[in-house]
């Protein structure tokens, strides 16, 4: 099982890369890691590109003999246990504040104790968070999530929409990150093939869920007003990911690359005390987005 789903995941890592590298006009950095308890992996970062202003896509495979506690909250029967994680992470965050930053994640895990049947399962998604929505560009994010959900059934796409909305949620804003798409963890009940045939089909949707809405607006034209919203906004990314993200917790705890964990982290950020956007402005809109909304 971990040598397959390894090998796919290296090889998605490389075509994610080369389509992200194309459309820069850059060539992504390497580093490659080894980590002390075991495992390690290969971060590639495109910094200051054309389009970019940091993207980054990570593989790392780590293994150990005690499941960290992010990974048991909510599955208190695997603590104890001895485990494999392996994945690939991204995130996106561009110069132009009309391209939406974005992040995907697939993994695999298993969870081992002597005298029990190993347990494995699945995970992952994609979400997007514009600081100024388009329409067209939400909606041709969710029918391509949609797609490659109702080629497993009709429920499958409401139920890991649903699941995103609910994830990626700042509690002490009361609003979502961005506008959602697809989250799903805990992936076994299909069996091994299916879950994994999924997983990649959720892996190589992502650029074409991203990269039409890329050119699209890569060469629209803005000023400090929007640049100064974009980094604002970008707080709220910080918030999330240090405040309620399973992924960076579980980095941590696990005795990972900081800077691989911490490169979802934007560039440059700024916060500023009781902002709010002007009545009609086009900063506005975006609070009317920040809430499960039914795209499609």
């Amino acid at each position: 099982m971990l040598d397959q789903v390894k090998s796919f995941f290296m090889s998605l890592q490389d075509q994610i890369c080369e389509q992200l590298s194309t459309l820069d006009g850059t060539e992504f950095e390497q580093d490659q890691w080894i980590r002390e308890e075991g495992g390690g992996g290969r971060s590639r970062v495109i910094k200051n590109g054309n389009v970019f202003e940091q993207a980054g896509v990570n593989f790392s495979h780590v293994f150990g003999a005690n499941m960290p506690a992010s990974a048991t909250a909510h599955r208190p029967e695997l603590q104890g246990r001895s485990f494999n994680a392996c994945g690939v992470s991204l995130v996106i965050h561009p110069h132009n504040p009309y391209i939406p930053t974005t992040h995907m994640n697939v993994r695999f895990f298993i969870a081992e104790k002597e005298g029990a049947e190993p347990v494995w399962w699945f995970g992952g998604g994609y979400d997007l968070t514009p600081f100024y929505p388009f329409e067209q560009d939400i909606k041709h994010w969710h029918q391509t999530a949609k797609d490659v959900c109702d080629q497993y059934g009709e429920a499958v796409y409401p139920k890991y929409k649903k699941w995103c909305d609910e994830y990626f949620y700042l509690k002490h804003r009361d609003e979502t990150r961005g506008v959602g798409g697809l989250f799903y963890d805990d992936l076994n009940e299909l069996g091994f093939e299916q879950c994994f045939e999924f997983t990649q089909k959720i892996g190589h949707s992502f650029c074409e869920a991203y990269v039409p809405i890329v050119n699209r607006c890569k060469n629209l034209e803005f000023g400090d007003r929007q640049r100064q919203f974009q980094l604002y906004r970008r707080g709220r990314y910080v918030e999330f990911n240090l405040v309620f993200d399973r992924g960076t917790l579980f980095g941590l705890q696990t005795g990972g690359r900081t800077e691989s964990i911490l490169m979802s982290m934007p560039p440059l950020a700024r916060w500023e005390y009781q902002y709010t956007p002007e009545a009609g402005s086009e900063e506005a809109k975006l609070y009317d987005v920040l809430q499960p909304i039914d795209w499609l």
